[in-house]
C-alpha cells in the first residue's frame, strides 16, 4: 500500500509525465477536423484530374498553355507568372507565421502588420488568378468550350484531342476555382481577425488563439495550391 502511494504521489508532480498528447483547444481541434475533410475533397479531385490525365494518349501542354505573362507578354515566358503567383502565395503563408508568431508574444502592433500583409498577398494572388482566368477565356478555353480546332493546334506538341482538351478546361477552371474560394473566404476571415485585433479583443481574453487557428487554414490553403501548382503546370 504504501509504495502504491508513493507512485500515485509522484503522477501529481510536474515531472508525471509532461503535458498530455490530448490536450488541445477545442476550436484548434475542429479546425483540424474541418482541415482533414477538406483534404479528402480536394485530393478526390485532384485524383480524377490525373486520373483522366494519364489515361489520354494526348493533353494540353502545361508549357504551351500557361505561357503568357497578362498584360506584359503574350508567349514565350512558360511557367513565368504562375511561379510569380506561387511565390506571393508563399510569402503570405511567411507573414502568416509571423503573426501567430507575434501573438504568442502578445505583440499588437505586430500582428496588425503582418495580418495587413498577409491580406494583401492574398489579394494579389487572387488578382494573378483572375488575370490568368481572363487570359484563358480569352484564347478560348471555359467551362464547356474550347478554342476552335486551328487555335487548339498551338497547345499540343502531338495529336489534338478536342476530348482532352475540354476536359483539361473544365477541371482546371473547377479545381483553381475551388482553391480561389478558398484563398477569398480565407482573405475575409483574417480581415475579419485583423479588425477584432485592432478593436484589442484578444488583448482583453489574453490570447492571440484565434490567429493560430486561422493560421492554420491559411497553410492549408498555401500547401493544397503546391499541388494544384503540380498536377496543372508540371504535370
Amino acid at each position: 500500500m504504501d509504495s502504491l502511494s508513493q507512485l500515485d504521489q509522484v503522477k501529481t508532480t510536474p515531472w508525471s509525465g509532461g503535458r498530455s498528447p490530448w490536450s488541445i483547444e477545442y476550436g484548434k481541434l475542429m479546425m483540424w477536423f474541418f482541415l482533414l475533410s477538406d483534404a479528402f475533397t480536394f485530393s478526390s479531385l485532384l485524383v480524377y484530374y490525373g486520373a483522366q490525365r494519364f489515361s489520354k494518349t494526348a493533353w494540353p501542354n502545361p508549357d504551351l498553355v500557361f505561357q503568357s505573362i497578362p498584360g506584359i507578354k503574350d508567349s514565350g515566358a512558360p511557367l513565368v507568372f504562375v511561379g510569380i503567383m506561387t511565390f506571393i502565395l508563399i510569402m503570405s503563408s511567411v507573414t502568416m507565421v509571423l503573426a501567430v508568431e507575434a501573438g504568442h508574444r502578445r505583440a499588437k502592433s505586430q500582428v496588425v502588420g503582418w495580418m495587413i500583409a498577409t491580406i494583401i498577398g492574398g489579394f494579389m494572388f487572387l488578382g494573378c488568378q483572375a488575370l490568368e482566368w481572363t487570359h484563358l477565356h480569352h484564347e478560348g478555353f471555359w467551362w464547356g468550350s474550347i478554342p476552335d480546332a486551328e487555335k487548339l493546334q498551338e497547345f499540343f506538341t502531338g495529336p489534338v484531342s478536342n476530348v482532352a482538351a475540354q476536359q483539361f478546361a473544365n477541371l482546371f477552371f473547377t479545381i483553381t476555382g475551388f482553391h480561389g474560394f478558398h484563398v477569398f473566404s480565407g482573405v475575409v476571415i483574417n480581415i475579419i481577425i485583423l479588425l477584432m485585433t485592432i478593436n484589442g479583443t484578444f488583448e482583453k481574453r489574453g490570447h492571440y488563439l484565434m490567429v493560430e487557428k486561422v493560421g492554420l487554414y491559411w497553410h492549408f490553403v498555401d500547401l493544397v495550391w503546391v499541388f494544384v501548382f503540380t498536377f496543372f503546370y508540371l504535370v
